[in-house]
């Protein structure tokens, strides 16, 4: 007790010498110039820290309803601008999107790509300006992307199998564990050329890879902290999986180039097979080094496995969560079907209701409500408002597309809407961006569409679903993680009956 007395009288000195610290520094240095965008009140040293739950998105969220759809708010010593609102996405992504293209640097995700040799955290310039056309023109353009349909037809209809097998004993399906499979493996052949299989080592170091591009140290934002680094055990938790991820994908790369496989072989091209080819035919002029291979192809696994596997997650609990429209978009898929044993993606054009309960489900369930955040590379004015040099940006398409003045009845799922209208998710309808937009949008758009497309195309055509034990579809749980990729809290776990035509 005698110990938490004095703890607790350490705290409170400290507490109020950093408050009359903060009034003497505000009284004593310029004031901000300009008209700021709406600002909750913050602490000294934390700023709006301590108004941010588990929940991010859901916090930023609540605070923009009190403070407005563009608001200012600080992390430790960063200034943060929120956009929750279509106006100011289309302001900040269209009309002054050069000026937003810049990325912060993030001292987690710099160590994990190659100090930023990749595309998704590379700052705005020369080299991402390079990359990025490398990605669209070689990796990720309609041509390529078609080139690789037999891959997902077939992993999709290894996946259709897998749940027969234990349909066929009425077992109960973990989809989640499935539907990761599949994601991971159509990547893994389109990326690298064959599957690398989630065992347990594999499994776990990508795991840890994903939780740590979620952790901002609050260091980061209160630089006097750093010291806790010492502590805190991040730095070797980050050393450790930089170096088994290197290790494998440096395994990878020398594999390639011991085959040095050719299109005009006759074999299928793979991401890294593209970007070697890169490399050698351009030694001399624009090279492209070894670690922005490795930082690119970390981006598609990053970007292309997490964000289909949560996005046909959350599409086959709303179909389950909704009988009715199960029943529709599974009366469309089976009379495109026909008496054909397996769809393909040519079928997917005359099914207009699945894409419009793809479209509804990212409406619903964007994968990351809160897209990376943006750095702002000069002054300039939002909506009327002054925004510094160096401010970061978020913009919560969570918020707007679930905001009531732009959808009705914004909180029901009902895909009809998108039948009803000619909004989409390529960027250019601000209300509804699951993939961002400008030059900061995601360029694989048209191969992830592509994947969860013709999965769920394909499960609904195969099977009916139930909940186990006789549960109403009602009591499914819908509850979400914490996390930038917003997954289900719960696995869905359902029982598969194969539909009999």
């Amino acid at each position: 007790m005698v110990a938490l007395s004095h703890l607790l009288a350490v705290i409170l000195s400290a507490s109020i010498f950093l408050f009359f610290l903060n009034r003497w520094r505000r009284s004593s240095s310029p004031k901000p110039q300009g008209r700021l965008p709406p600002s909750p009140p913050r602490l000294p040293l934390l700023g709006n820290l301590h108004q941010l739950g588990s929940a991010f998105h859901k916090s930023i969220q609540s605070l923009s309803l009190r403070y407005g759809p563009l608001m200012l708010l600080h992390f430790g010593k960063v200034p943060v601008l929120i956009a929750s609102s279509a106006e100011a996405a289309r302001e900040i992504m269209k009309h002054q999107d050069l000026i937003f293209s810049n990325r912060p640097k993030l001292s987690i995700a710099s160590r994990l790509f190659y100090n930023n040799r990749d595309v998704a955290f590379a700052p705005y310039g020369e080299y991402w300006r390079q990359n990025r056309s490398i990605c669209v023109l070689h990796l990720l353009s309609s041509k390529r992307v078609q080139s690789y349909r037999h891959v997902r037809e077939e992993e999709t209809s290894l996946m259709v199998e897998k749940i027969r097998e234990l349909g066929a004993s009425s077992k109960p399906v973990n989809m989640n564990a499935l539907i990761q499979s599949l994601t991971n493996d159509v990547i893994s052949r389109v990326a690298m050329g064959k599957k690398y299989g989630l065992g347990s080592d594999t499994r776990e170091i990508y795991h840890e890879f994903g939780l740590l591009l979620s952790i901002v140290p609050l260091w980061e934002y209160i630089p006097c902290l750093s010291w806790t680094r010492r502590f805190d055990g991040l730095d070797k938790r980050v050393e450790r999986v930089a170096e088994e991820m290197d290790k494998f994908l440096e395994s990878v790369l020398q594999e390639h180039r011991v085959r040095d496989r050719r299109e005009g072989d006759g074999g299928d091209l793979d991401f890294v097979d593209i970007l070697l080819d890169f490399q050698r035919e351009n030694a001399t002029r624009s090279p492209i080094e070894d670690d922005s291979i490795k930082g690119i192809v970390l981006d598609m696994f990053a970007a292309g496995t997490d964000t289909s596997f949560t996005t046909l997650e959350w599409a086959m609990s709303e179909l389950i969560r909704n009988p009715k429209v199960m029943k529709t978009l599974q009366n469309e898929v089976r009379e495109v079907a026909g008496s054909k044993e397996e769809i393909n993606e040519q079928d997917l054009d005359k099914m207009p209701y699945l894409k419009a309960v793809l479209k509804e489900n990212l409406r619903m369930h964007p994968p990351v409500p809160v897209l990376s955040p943006r750095e702002l590379i000069k002054d300039t004015k939002v909506l009327g408002y002054d925004v510094a040099y160096g401010t970061r940006v978020m913009i919560n398409v969570g918020a707007i597309s679930k905001d009531p003045s732009l959808w009705e009845n914004a909180e029901e799922f009902r895909p009809e809407r998108f039948l009803e209208t000619s909004k989409d998710f390529r960027g250019l309808h601000f209300e509804f961006i699951p993939f961002g937009a400008g030059r900061r949008g995601c360029p694989g758009t048209t191969f992830a569409v592509a994947v969860i497309e013709l999965a769920l195309a394909k499960l609904v055509h195969k099977f009916d679903f139930t909940l186990p034990n006789g549960a109403k579809m009602e009591e499914l749980d819908m509850s979400e993680s914490n996390a930038i990729i917003v997954h289900k809290k719960s696995p869905l776990i359902v029982v598969a009956t194969p539909h009999v035509c």
